[in-house]
């Protein structure tokens, strides 16, 4: 099955891009190799039987950084589209209720007794209350 491999190197010079296009060519199976994208950057290989991640270590490990961009059949539409990222969409939920805490009341408690004995008669009297609420 033929293939088109595209790598993106970095190429720092004419010496690089050769050290690059040699080391591309060099591997088994590859038919032609040639330099591509706007600036140089992008190698296009093309052949029958060819291993992508063993060329992309190769040149990995020659020339330097090197990135496995596209690797497609040569028969093959390419789509523009379908490369270009879908965004994302979030779906919308509603907004909760918010949790509420319900406080109990206690009613105040009653003031507290004192019961004198001593000489009167039992009589219930009441000391000062103090209300903090």
């Amino acid at each position: 099955m033929k293939q088109e491999i595209v790598i993106k190197v970095t190429v720092n010079g004419p010496k690089s891009r050769s050290k690059a296009l040699q080391t591309a060519v060099g591997l088994s199976g590859v038919e032609s190799a040639g330099l591509g994208g706007r600036d140089k950057s992008q190698i296009e290989v093309v052949g029958d039987g060819v291993d992508a991640v063993e060329l992309v270590n190769l040149l990995r490990k020659k020339v330097g950084y090197a990135e496995l961009a596209s690797v497609a059949a040569v028969g093959e539409k390419k789509d523009v589209n379908e490369s270009a990222a879908q965004p994302v969409v979030w779906p919308m939920y509603g907004g909760g209720m918010p949790q509420t805490y319900i406080y109990p009341i206690h009613p105040p408690p009653p003031p507290p007794t004192i019961i004198e004995a001593e000489g009167e008669s039992e009589r219930v009297k009441q000391s000062q209350f103090i209300n903090f609420e």
